[in-house]
């Protein structure tokens, strides 16, 4: 596995003994595991319009991936809010 420069001086403190990893606090599994929950969780409904080709396309590209077209468009959209995704323009 290839590291960035932060990750491999972490791991080296890690394995000549420099650094110990510590377990988390009951209070701390639970806050990890109550936004884990609301990471996954779907709240909002919407409805949007296509031109076909656009609709067969995606339809085509989820069916290729083994996921629903819904899911691959809210991946889409989640990616590009997070930066991961960026436009063209400008």
């Amino acid at each position: 596995m290839k590291y960035d420069k932060e990750e491999k001086t972490i791991v080296d403190a890690y394995e000549k003994d420099i650094m110990a990893l510590s377990k988390p606090s009951k209070k701390e599994i639970e806050a990890i595991k109550a936004t884990a929950r609301k990471t996954f969780v779907k709240d909002k409904r919407i409805t949007i319009r296509l031109y076909d080709h656009d609709y067969q396309g995606i339809q085509k590209k989820a069916m290729e991936m083994g996921i629903p077209y819904q899911t691959l468009i809210s991946g889409i959209i989640h990616r590009y809010i997070e930066g991961d995704l960026t436009s063209n323009t400008g």
